[in-house]
């Protein structure tokens, strides 16, 4: 399989893991408030974001840095170091997740007798969480091995599985430990998390042994070479993780700065206590996950985007690697760019069909441009990870939340209401895009500007067609006339995309979707 191919084919197995992993973690989320209610999923979520933040130490940078270091090698064709970097990284993180959960075994009472945990009945739950810290750090080394390899199927089938195992065990044993109180209730769901992970890891496990055998043949094939020093390695492998796994903890930072300075700001501006609420309501629960929906490819993209640029580094070959960056930022622009203006042309009716109210149209419209600074993000990011300059994306991303900050204080006020807020959260990742298309400019990465006004372009027009067809039907039936002009919409891009030679049949041959249903055809 071609280069090019296994890195358009990753990104589309993972987009379609991202988007089933969301689902499900939907249905979950409606049982447990169900079964829960507020004070029981308050519990929960009072104990999961310090799981998730010690992930993200442990874990979030180290599939980027084996990614990386795997796809090196594999370029080179040095097998022998192919297999050192696995045996080192899966003992260094073996290590680490044992640190960390004897860490959150001894910090769980002092979080709760500090007051750093508000309710002491969350001690529970943050001791349920313990072992899947462990687990889910040994599994990051699989993936990340196997995301070297540009294959993506390992990783996203242990995603589903792991979600629907946890979810699974999370609403049983919520169900089970309700009668003996919330706190038991609450653990149980949070004890989802060990299974999950645990399940992951056995799939991987069983996706390695399936591919060792394979590995072990080509490995025969070629002479001994020198193993790299298991010191040497592990070096390597913290110089480009901790960078990624800082960034990681960056991002609940960001959302932090909504929760603490909205509201405050909402109140200042003369807003009621009720009303400043439901105004970040509106933001931070109807419209970010939209925006965040919306990127799941982009995502997907970055991730498969960080091992095919890393293997053309080692290979030096300069025109591969801006063939693929081209290809990733036209993706990312042909799917971001009709998401935002979508998003903001319709953010009424989107609001109406999918909450049952017109109230958060100010909030979801304005923050339609997320969508597409969001993913310019994600996908410049995983540019500069393929090239080994994992710090430049942490830093930009420090420099965004300071323009986030700065801008949630000059414009959420009483002119501009949940829009400034909306809009400082465009600025901070538009910042930080900004900053990582302008080094990659610096290391001479050439991007196809005309290509990407004209998909701009075929998006403004789309968004009026939209919004015009709306309005002629929306007399008739608003919810028929919604999913009409989202459709009509739909049908409008796809044409102006050949119309405005956006893109060419030989492009639409690339994509593996098209690829596939053209060898059944021809069968």
């Amino acid at each position: 399989m071609k280069s090019s191919d296994k890195f358009l084919r990753g990104a589309m197995i993972l987009t379609i893991a991202g988007l089933l992993v969301k689902v499900i973690g939907s249905v979950n989320r409606i049982l447990l408030s169900r079964l829960l209610g507020g004070e029981g999923i308050g519990l929960y979520q009072m104990a999961y974001p310090v799981y998730l933040l010690l992930l993200s130490i442990s874990a979030a940078g180290i599939p980027v840095a084996i990614s990386i270091i795997v796809a090196e090698y594999l370029a080179q064709r040095d097998y022998a170091n192919v297999r050192q970097v696995f045996r080192v990284s899966l003992r260094l993180m073996a290590v680490v997740g044992l640190v960390l959960a004897a860490a959150l075994v001894m910090a769980a009472g002092w979080l709760v007798e500090n007051g750093v945990i508000k309710d002491a009945r969350a001690y529970y739950a943050l001791l349920a969480l313990t072992p899947a810290i462990f687990f889910a750090t040994i599994l990051a080394s699989f993936r990340g091995y196997f995301q070297g390899h540009q294959l993506m199927t390992p990783p996203a089938v242990s995603q589903i599985v792991e979600q629907f195992i946890r979810v699974v065990t999370m609403v049983v044993l919520a169900y089970v430990l309700l009668p003996y109180g919330l706190e038991f209730a609450a653990a149980g769901a949070a004890f989802g998390a060990v299974p999950g992970s645990l399940t992951g890891l056995v799939v991987l496990g069983g996706f390695y042994r399936y591919y060792k055998k394979q590995w072990s043949d080509e490995e025969c094939a070629l002479p001994g070479v020198q193993l790299t020093p298991a010191c040497r390695l592990i070096k390597r492998l913290l110089l480009l993780a901790l960078p990624v796994s800082c960034a990681n903890v960056i991002v609940p930072v960001t959302s932090s700065i909504d929760v603490l300075l909205v509201p405050k700001y909402l109140l200042a501006a003369g807003f009621s206590v009720k009303e400043a609420t439901t105004q970040f309501g509106y933001l931070a629960g109807m419209a970010q996950p939209l925006f965040l929906m919306a990127t799941i490819p982009t995502m997907s993209l970055a991730t498969s985007l960080v091992p095919a640029v890393s293997e053309a580094m080692a290979l030096k070959r300069w025109p591969l690697i801006e063939e693929k960056l081209a290809t990733a930022m036209k993706l990312c622009c042909l799917i971001t760019v009709p998401a935002a203006v979508g998003m903001s042309a319709l953010a009424g009716p989107i609001s109406r069909l999918l909450y049952g109210t017109g109230e958060a149209a100010a909030a979801i419209m304005h923050s339609g441009p997320a969508i597409w600074f969001l993913g310019l993000q994600q996908v410049t990011t995983g540019m500069l990870q393929g090239m080994g300059h994992t710090n430049l994306p942490m830093l930009h991303m420090l420099a965004g939340i300071v323009a986030k900050l700065i801008a949630v204080c000059q414009l959420t006020n009483a002119e501009y209401g949940i829009a400034g807020a909306a809009w400082a959260t465009n600025i901070n990742f538009g910042v930080t895009a900004a900053l990582n298309i302008l080094a990659l400019q610096y290391f001479k990465i050439k991007f196809h500007w005309l290509s990407i006004c004209k998909i701009i372009l075929a998006a403004l027009i789309m968004g009026a067609a939209a919004q015009a067809l709306h309005g002629l039907l929306a007399g008739f039936n608003y919810t028929l006339a919604t999913l009409a002009a989202l459709s009509g919409a739909g049908v409008v891009y796809a044409a102006l995309l050949p119309l405005l030679r956006i893109i060419s049949v030989a492009e639409l041959k690339q994509l593996p979707l098209v690829k596939k249903l053209a060898q059944k055809l021809r069968k």
